[in-house]
């Protein structure tokens, strides 16, 4: 019989006489403070001993009227014990990049791309904000976001292009742009990602032409099942990863599922 995780940190608390309450972090200290109902300190240090083997370096008594009073609590409320998790190590990873904006400057002038190259800005974030893009960082006249699927960023990518042709349409000056996706499970520190699938995600917006969104053959296969519009372009060689990349063209002109 397999004993769930749970259940084996009961048995422990039970075995030691020991009551865990809450704990909070400073993280600036690199500190975590723990409090916790039991006999004796020495019940404590068992209890940390067995359960993970990181024991305590201080132990202080203290009196529960004196915690309430600067806490204004014991225990963590149940609703935040309740609150489930709202994001996974999973992201859906895009990268846009502004086409010619070296040629755009030069023919303009600092003055008059600056401009240009805000309402570019405004565009691509309104799509973020519409479909729930998380801008990480932004380089000069490029993006890059996170999405919780790869249907999202997709969809995002289809409604920036469209959005792009329809100010286009109408603007002096035409903003084209290049768009690259992919999706795994990147490496997290705050609020930055690294990691192969960030880099190849950089790649695949390299390898774009301006009008053309690009997806890792895993974005295309997280996909299936949705009204996209995808061409297979088969493998191809992208800087820094020895083996080819398998990727898909997104046929965001022709109609499929909404984007707006």
């Amino acid at each position: 019989m397999q004993i769930s995780f749970a259940q084996r940190r009961k048995a422990i608390q039970e075995k030691h006489g020991v009551r865990p309450l809450t704990y909070w972090c400073d993280e600036e200290r690199g500190t975590v403070f723990c409090l916790m109902e039991a006999a004796t300190p020495e019940a404590v240090q068992r209890l940390h001993a067995e359960a993970h083997g990181l024991v305590p370096n201080r132990i202080i008594e203290v009196d529960p009227a004196v915690v309430t009073s600067f806490l204004g609590r014991m225990n963590d409320p149940a609703a935040v014990a309740r609150e489930p998790l709202r994001e996974t190590a999973f992201r859906a990873i895009m990268f846009t990049d502004m086409a010619s904006s070296t040629d755009l400057t030069n023919a303009l002038g600092d003055a008059a791309a600056f401009d240009v190259l805000q309402e570019h800005h405004r565009i691509v974030r309104d799509a973020f904000a519409r479909h729930h893009g998380r801008e990480v960082d932004r380089a000069g006249d490029g993006f890059l976001a996170s999405f919780v699927s790869a249907a999202q960023a997709v969809t995002c990518a289809v409604a920036i292009q469209g959005a792009f042709a329809t100010h286009n349409a109408g603007a002096a000056t035409a903003i084209r742009v290049r768009i690259g996706l992919t999706a795994w499970e990147p490496v997290t520190e705050g609020q930055a990602l690294f990691g192969a699938a960030v880099n190849l995600g950089s790649r695949i917006c390299t390898h774009a032409a301006a009008d053309q969104i690009l997806v890792a053959h895993v974005g295309g296969e997280l996909c299936v099942g949705k009204r996209f519009s995808f061409c297979e372009l088969g493998e191809v060689k992208l800087k820094g990863f020895p083996e080819p990349v398998r990727l898909h063209e997104v046929r965001w002109r022709e109609p499929f599922a909404d984007a707006t």
